[in-house]
């Protein structure tokens, strides 16, 4: 058994993290993870850009969050990124190696990047 302030230093540690994928911020990063999603890789994907947002210090503004099936399992692993008064955009096929990308271009830098959405697979 852990003693009470292990447990405290674990509750801690995981704050952040738990912070990140609830609340409603200008950018809602959506990770789809229904089974097939999770069987085309997306959880490396959330914990990546649960990481980044943690990293960048963003979670004022961005929050990351997961929901079931979004409907084009051919395109897994999907993430729509939702930002107030602008278009969804649609990301597909994604990594945890291409979320560094989408985060410095898009969810920095406020440029989609083209080459990921589905409008271009």
């Amino acid at each position: 058994m852990k003693t009470l302030e292990e447990l405290a230093a674990i509750r801690e540690k995981m704050k952040s993290k738990v912070v990140l994928r609830e609340g409603s911020s200008d950018i809602r990063v959506v990770v789809g993870m229904a089974t097939c999603g999770i069987a085309a890789g997306a959880r490396p994907v959330l914990n990546a850009f649960v990481e980044e947002v943690a990293k960048e210090n963003l979670s004022e503004k961005v929050t990351v969050t997961q929901t079931g099936c979004i409907g084009i399992c051919q395109y897994e692993p999907v993430v729509e990124i939702f930002e107030a008064g602008k278009e969804k955009v649609t990301y597909v096929k994604m990594t945890a190696e291409k979320v560094k990308r989408v985060m410095d271009e898009h969810i920095k830098g406020g440029k989609p990047v083209a080459e990921y959405t589905i409008g271009n697979n």
